[in-house]
């Protein structure tokens, strides 16, 4: 497994980066930024995506490693598939690196949508229907070439494929993501169970800057943050709109559209947007690549409250990242040495083979039915997958045909 690391020198004043590591960070910087700008379809996709940039084409770290970050993730508040860049970065370049994922890849949509609060306007009629369609159908590639390569790995005998079976069943039922998060604790036990005689090799972890004492500072703060902003809110309007965005990605699992409700009662609610605005600005965030969680760059700057504009909006972006990303520095110094016990170890080949059912049962709700409208998007859709399995191509190009794909199929046929 080709890894590298940041190698650092540290004296008595610190930290000296050396062109090695800024080159990482750099590399870092512009593998995040190009998902960013590319990395449509929602964080099932996103997971797809970063699979293929990192773990196929970079190979930073192998499969087992990255569906164990990925079990991680799901269990944490906040934004899933945003945690699981930033650890990306993290292992990758320090906590340099770390942020720098997380800026290159939340940055784009970011932008774009507090241009769309300016009142920029919204891809509008059959053409920007089509490439809506477009976008949607090349996640169905996305998701199913993920599906497909992490099964191979994390299913390979019949008792994973079992458990993996199980979960897809399991999470189809009863949705939500309450769902999820149970499904992926059973296949951990299962995998505890049936698992145990299983004695595979597995690559050292991914090496982790990062303290236990730093885990602990970064739960007390995010403890402390959550307890006491509320209780600073009435001190400014700055610090009630960062409570209250702050709130909303410490209360969500899994990230993605779970997070509507608890915004729309953090803005809609109190009278800072309207309910039009919060839906026009919805709509918008469809139309973006990267995380859903942008969504509250265009509600901070559309907020009929102070601070507004860019300053509320950077508040808001960064509120609502927040405490997802504390909670991940808390958890990280420590699962990464729970993960080299066995037994650990058998629970994680049970959970893995759950993440890999919570990817099919998502792969059909909502991204199949929600893109494959007929036999046009399913051929579209076989395009883009071929072009990711079996011309290796990268994942951009796959966005960039399924796209333009469907803007030719929105266009009136003659004849």
């Amino acid at each position: 497994m080709a890894m590298a690391f940041m190698p650092s020198i540290t004296d008595g004043h610190g930290t000296t980066m050396t062109a090695s590591s800024r080159h990482d960070l750099a590399e870092v910087f512009r593998a995040f930024l190009l998902l960013g700008l590319s990395a449509f379809g929602g964080p099932v996709a996103h997971l797809g995506y970063f699979r293929a940039e990192f773990v196929t084409r970079r190979r930073w770290l192998d499969e087992h490693a990255y569906a164990d970050l990925v079990a991680l993730c799901q269990f944490l508040p906040g934004p899933a598939s945003s945690q699981v860049g930033f650890a990306l970065g993290l292992m990758r370049a320090g906590p340099l690196g770390g942020l720098a994922a997380w800026t290159a890849f939340t940055l784009p949509s970011a932008l774009l949508l507090m241009v769309f609060a300016l009142g920029a306007g919204s891809l509008e009629g059959p053409l920007g229907t089509g490439l809506l369609q477009g976008l949607k159908v090349v996640a169905v590639a996305i998701v199913a070439h993920a599906v497909w390569g992490m099964a191979r790995t994390l299913c390979p005998d019949r008792r994973r494929a079992g458990i993996a079976i199980a979960t897809t069943l399991l999470v189809t039922g009863l949705g939500g993501t309450a769902g999820q998060v149970v499904a992926i604790l059973l296949g951990g036990l299962a995998g505890l169970v049936l698992c145990r005689d299983l004695d595979e090799a597995r690559a050292p972890a991914p090496d982790i800057a990062l303290s236990r004492r730093a885990g602990l500072v970064c739960l007390g703060l995010f403890a402390v943050l959550l307890l006491g902003l509320p209780l600073l809110a009435s001190v400014g309007p700055g610090i009630a709109l960062v409570d209250a965005f702050y709130r909303a990605g410490a209360l969500v699992f899994g990230g993605g559209h779970v997070v509507l409700p608890l915004l729309e009662a953090a803005v809609v609610q109190p009278g800072w947007v309207s309910a039009d605005d919060f839906l026009a600005g919805y709509g918008a965030a469809q139309a973006v690549p990267g995380p859903l969680f942008t969504f509250s760059a265009y509600l901070g700057m559309a907020a009929d409250t102070l601070p507004s504009g860019i300053v509320g909006a950077a508040l808001a972006l960064v509120a609502i990242f927040l405490p997802g990303i504390l909670l991940l520095l808390a958890a990280l110094p420590f699962w990464n040495r729970l993960r080299e016990r066995r037994g650990i170890q058998s629970l994680m080949r049970g959970a893995n083979a759950a993440v890999v059912g919570l990817l099919v049962a998502t792969l059909y709700q909502p991204v199949w039915t929600s893109a494959i409208l007929g036999p046009h998007e399913f051929a579209l859709a076989l395009v883009g997958f071929s072009l990711l399995a079996i011309w290796r191509q990268p994942a951009w190009l796959a966005v960039l045909v399924c796209g333009l794909g469907g803007v030719l199929l929105s266009l009136p046929s003659t004849g």
